[in-house]
Parts: structure tokens; sequence; C-alpha cells
């Protein structure tokens, strides 16, 4: 499934050849710093930056899997893979080091790289959502509560909550971002017992990593469980954009719906058929993410100082959560962006239940006349509920009743079933959310 759907700049982030040229990149810069440090010779630093960059990383990753196969150590097959390049210089390669000091400082990088794609879809995502509040800023709909036809409400109001929710999903991503941004080069139990921590901080400055004020073997867990976290609120906001999408394409809405090209096909039965197959599969595929989510929990209590259960775990969700992630993105982005949208439909519907949906407003207005609001809920409710049962237009039953109109002129009883008049404060609303 991921490689049907990984787009390439994702996915090479998480091929075995990058994976392996990122461990090189992190012993290669460990050496170096060792060496200014007067403890790797400087010809062994030379020798392993300039023959190290010479390897071919895909040739690096099937000898490094080749040597692993036998001795099921994948660092050692690495490092024994490299040392066939480096030479005798190599026995100063990894000096000093654990693997997880290389593995959990090379997924950071890979993370970082993995990051900045996914923030720029955010941004991406954003910039569509926010085109296309401002486009239908004052276009009427109805608004529902419970599936229920409620007050009325625009869609460009629709669009610009889900612009302030990913707006915030940027800002959770980020912190996010920062925190998985750790190297970690302490050793075996942490306690650098070969390495100084000046030596891990100049290091993971070189890579653009901060260095772990305190670990075990490993980086501690809940970094990690909080950013797959963030990856499953982004879906999770996703799955809800498209959720309501697909509600609103329903044939007794049909209000809007995803893009359907002149020569797709609905169904392999019914040439009708116009479906909301880019919704479904964002809501279908966010639910891998969210249940990556756990796993990453799962990931957070490890035995002492270090076992390799969260290991094999993170070889699936970090690829898979990042690549789905960034999907998920781009086709949301997309699917706002060709969004198809029908304001008469809008409004046919909003009309469809005869001023039903002003029965808060009539409320208000006769409590202002000066009925008592528990007498107006029940004469406004019983004019709803008849007309509800028995298929009438409520805004003439309430025209008919002298119980209203003796309070409420034509002018006020018009002015109550107007959607104008409560839709008044959209452009203070907008001008809370977008700033510029």
């Amino acid at each position: 499934m991921i490689a049907r759907y990984t787009r390439p700049r994702m996915g090479q982030i998480w091929t075995d050849a990058n994976k392996y040229s990122k461990w090189l990149e992190v012993e290669t810069t460990a050496s170096e710093v060792l060496s200014e440090a007067g403890i790797v010779p400087a010809e062994a630093a030379r020798a392993i930056r300039e023959r190290g960059s010479q390897i071919d990383p895909a040739k690096l990753a099937e000898r490094a899997l080749e040597i692993e196969a036998e001795i099921r150590h994948d660092l050692i097959a690495f490092t024994t893979a490299v040392a066939e390049h480096v030479g005798p210089e190599s026995r100063w390669f990894h000096y000093g080091l654990t693997s997880t000091d290389v593995v959990d400082t090379a997924q950071a990088l890979q993370l970082k790289d993995a990051s900045a794609l996914i923030l720029e879809d955010l941004h991406d995502l954003a910039a569509a959502l926010k085109r296309r509040a401002l486009e239908f800023k004052h276009t009427p709909i109805v608004g529902r509560t419970h599936g229920v036809h409620a007050e009325p409400t625009t869609f460009g109001l629709k669009l610009l909550g889900w612009y302030a929710e990913v707006t915030r999903n940027i800002t959770r991503f980020e912190a996010a971002t920062e925190q998985i941004r750790i190297g970690k080069l302490s050793g075996a139990v942490g306690t650098f017992g070969h390495l100084k921590p000046e030596h891990e901080e100049q290091i993971c400055a070189r890579l653009g990593l901060e260095p772990a004020p305190v670990a075990t073997q490993v980086v501690q867990r809940d970094r990690h469980a909080h950013y797959i976290s963030a990856l499953a609120i982004i879906t999770a906001t996703l799955d809800k954009i498209a959720t309501e999408v697909r509600h609103l394409q329903r044939t007794e809405v049909r209000e809007a719906e995803e893009y359907f090209s002149p020569k797709q096909k609905g169904s392999s039965a019914m040439p009708h058929k116009r479906n909301p197959i880019t919704c479904e599969q964002i809501s279908g595929l966010a639910r891998v993410v969210r249940a990556n989510a756990q796993t990453a929990y799962e990931n957070v209590a490890l035995w002492h100082e270090r076992d390799i259960s969260h290991s094999s775990a993170e070889r699936v969700i970090f690829p898979d959560s990042t690549i789905l992630t960034d999907y998920l993105l781009a086709k949301t982005t997309n699917l706002i962006d060709k969004l198809l949208v029908y304001p008469d439909r809008m409004m046919k519907n909003l009309e469809s239940t005869g001023g039903l949906i002003f029965s808060g407003q009539l409320l208000l207005d006769l409590a202002e006349s000066g009925m008592l609001r528990e007498d107006a809920y029940r004469l406004v409710q019983s004019h709803a509920m008849n007309a509800w049962q028995n298929d009438l237009v409520f805004k003439e039953l309430v025209a008919a009743d002298p119980a209203i109109t003796s309070r409420l002129s034509p002018e006020k009883l018009a002015a109550a079933f107007d959607y104008r008049r409560q839709l008044s404060n959209v452009d203070a609303i907008f001008d809370r959310v977008i700033k510029d």
C-alpha cells in the first residue's frame, strides 16, 4: 500500500539508501568532532569523510543488508560495509558510540526532513481553505446540528473553521517537530562512559539537532509519541473535512461535492453514480495514522535503560505515518481547491422547511415584545411541530396566528425570517481569524 501511494519526495526519506546515508552522516560528523578533540587521528577522520562520501548509498544499503542477513545486527552490518570502503582507518569509525547513538540521531534527521515537507503541505492546505473561505464568505447555507436543520450560517464560515483548525495543527506540529529534533550520543546507558557531553553537543550542533538533556541508551519515546499524536490530530482534521464533504454530497443534500472529471466513472453497475471516493480514502487512511499513535504510546515504556520492542514498530509507524500524512494533506488540498459548490442548492435547502430554522429568532422577538419566554416557546413550538408533522409552511402558520401578529408588525415578522439578520456578524468572525 505504501509504495503505491508514496509521493517521491517523502518516500525517498524512508528508503534504506537514505537511512544508511544518514547513519554515515552521523558517524562521519562524530569522527570529525572527536578528531578536533584529539581523540580520533586527523587522517582517520579525513579518510572516513572522503572515502565515505564516495560510497554509493544504494550499494551501501545492498551490502549492509547482505551482511545483516548473516550476522543479524543492522548497525554492525553497516559499520562492516563502510569499513570495506574506508580501509585501515575504519578502526576509528563508530569510536565511543553505541548503536542507538547512531540510529536515534539519524532517525531525528529523517524526521526533520519529513517534517519540513509536512509543514509545507499544511501551509498549502491552509492557503486553499483561506482562499475558498473568502470566496464563499457570504454564501448562505443551513447549519445542521445532530444532522437536523438548525439556523443559517455561511459556507465560508464552514471553511473558515477548517482553516482555523489547520493553523492550530501547524502550531502543534511545529512544537512536536521541535521536540523530536533531538540527537543522542551518550553511550550504552546514557552516562557518557566513553565520550563527553561537549562532544555530543558539538556533533548535534553540526547536524542541526539539539542534544537530549538526559537519556538512557535511547532518546525517551514520549517525544516520539507526541510527534505521532500530532500527525494523528492532523489526519483527524482531514477526516473531519472529508466527512463533511461526504455529507454535503449526499443526493438528498447536494450542496457541494468533490470534483468529478468528465471521463470519471462512479460505478460499474450504475452510470449515474458520482461517489466521494477521495473523501472516503481520506477518512479511511486517517484511521491508520490514528492507530499508529496507539503504538507510539506503547513504545514509551521500555525495560530499564533500553529494549528494542519500540524499534521494530517504529520502522513501520514513522514511514507510514509521515507518508500517509503527506499524501492525505495533498489529497485534501486538491479536494478543497477543486471542490464543486452549489449556492443555489444551499439556498433551496435553507428554505425547504418553510422558515422552521427561524423559530429561535421568532422566540426572541416575541419575548422582546413582552411575552413570557415560556409562553413564547410553547406557542412557537406548537406551530413548528404542526408544520413538521403535517408538511405545512411554518411561516404561513405564524403569520395567521393573532397571538403573534398582535405583537409583531408585518415588518418585524418579516425581519424574524430574514437570514441576513442572523448573518450580520460574519465579517467580524472572519476578522478574528484572518488578520491579514
